[in-house]
């Protein structure tokens, strides 16, 4: 019987933001790197040993699977390797974010997100 999707929790930040950026489609590892990147205004960087050290190991948790590149242009693009997330890997995301957002609720009920 595979793990509980909880059995990975918590996540490393660098995993969760993996996840994140897999979670609308398949990427590669510079457009992973460039997501986060994007999607945090600069404030998270993935520099390429924990990007792809960091990817291996997912590929090894089964939380992410290299997916054929189809059809895409470009002979740069076919030799690319991409990602994609597997149900577990969809599952262990939720479990984080239903985990983050309840520390995020006993914030906001500690005023901790207020100027209060």
């Amino acid at each position: 019987m595979p793990d509980a999707p909880e059995s990975h929790l918590p996540l490393t930040p660098a995993v969760f933001h993996i996840l994140l950026a897999l979670a609308d489609g398949d990427r590669h590892g510079y457009a992973i790197a460039k997501e986060v990147a994007e999607r945090t205004d600069r404030t998270v960087r993935l520099g390429p040993g924990t990007l792809y050290g960091t990817l291996t190991r997912m590929v090894d948790a089964e939380l992410i699977e290299e997916a054929a590149p189809s059809a895409r242009k470009g002979s740069e693009d076919q030799r690319r390797r991409y990602y994609r997330l597997t149900r577990i890997g969809r599952q262990v995301a939720k479990a984080e974010a239903r985990r983050l957002a309840a520390l995020v609720a006993v914030a906001r009920d500690k005023a901790l997100l207020t100027d209060r």
